[in-house]
């Protein structure tokens, strides 16, 4: 999670003359040993036995053991049926208390903006607002595009890349609700309300963005600008967040595994796991 400060950097604090000269703070060495063992298992996104654990920790089993035994007690881990160990009580706690506290535009905010400077594209990021799919945040390209987004637009559930990527994972019920709505909103054609209304294959496009956690827009809704779409997950499992690149038509490779969707889908999956969707990760990148 973005709040885990890197064990790599001291904390520093004034010395007692206030001179303001930064010194490290002082610390215990075991429990750092300890934190190691804490570090190996939320890498490894799974329980594991001791011997697995105390390997990724890079740590003697028997070194392990002792501290594996204190963080039980403490209630910061536990072990399964199977004798693994796993995240305890406390821990849990620990990560729901942080998950609160996290605002998912505000971690997603230097995203947006390394993915612009990155790819010399437009980025976008939209939630899922009362009306439809809403964009919150926009950092537009150095090269001019006729992009018709602003901040606060809101986007069609059929016609667009972003619309459709929150569409694919809404409960059939909700979806409904929101696509009685569709002719309102930007590029779902105004007040032609046949216009909004999906095509007979839009049920297997959804279908497929829920496989690949992705999609495109290929000069459409706007003609000359193609957009690419990926979802970001919460720890419940809902999408929270939609992230897109967006450039002129042939500007820039739009399939799956080129670098600006390889670029895309990877602060998409680093999102996810800050916000607590362990595995999935691994699920889009499958």
């Amino acid at each position: 999670m973005s709040a885990t400060r890197n064990r790599s950097e001291p904390q520093m604090e004034k010395d007692e003359m206030g001179s303001g000269i930064a010194k490290p703070q002082r610390g215990i060495q075991a429990l750092e040993s300890t934190g190691v063992l804490l570090e190996a298992l939320v890498a490894a996104g799974r329980p594991l036995p001791l011997n697995a654990l105390a390997r990724e920790a890079g740590m003697a089993a028997a070194k392990a053991h002792p501290h594996l035994v204190s963080l039980q007690r403490a209630g910061l881990l536990s072990r399964d049926e199977n004798g693994n160990f796993e995240a305890g009580a406390l821990s849990l706690d620990l990560g729901l208390m942080a998950l609160q506290r996290l605002s998912p535009t505000g971690e997603a905010e230097p995203e947006i903006l390394a993915l612009a400077q990155a790819t010399g594209l437009s980025a976008a990021m939209a939630v899922l607002g009362p009306v439809g799919p809403t964009v919150v945040r926009l950092e537009e390209a150095m090269r001019p595009q006729h992009v018709s987004l602003r901040i606060g637009t809101v986007l069609s559930l059929v016609n667009t890349a972003i619309g459709r990527t929150f569409a694919a994972f809404l409960p059939r019920a909700v979806l409904d609700g929101l696509l009685a709505q569709e002719p309102v909103r930007m590029a779902g054609l105004g007040a032609e309300a046949r216009a909004g209304k999906p095509s007979a294959d839009y049920s297997a496009r959804l279908s497929g963005i829920r496989e690949q956690r992705f999609d495109t827009a290929l000069s459409n809704p706007v003609p000359g600008i193609d957009t690419i779409a990926v979802p970001v997950f919460d720890h419940t499992g809902e999408v929270t967040l939609v992230l897109a690149l967006m450039g002129s038509t042939g500007s820039f490779e739009t399939a799956f595994d080129a670098a600006p969707s390889q670029a895309l889908r990877a602060a998409a999956h680093r999102l996810s796991w800050r916000f607590g969707a362990v595995g999935r990760m691994d699920e889009a990148s499958a």
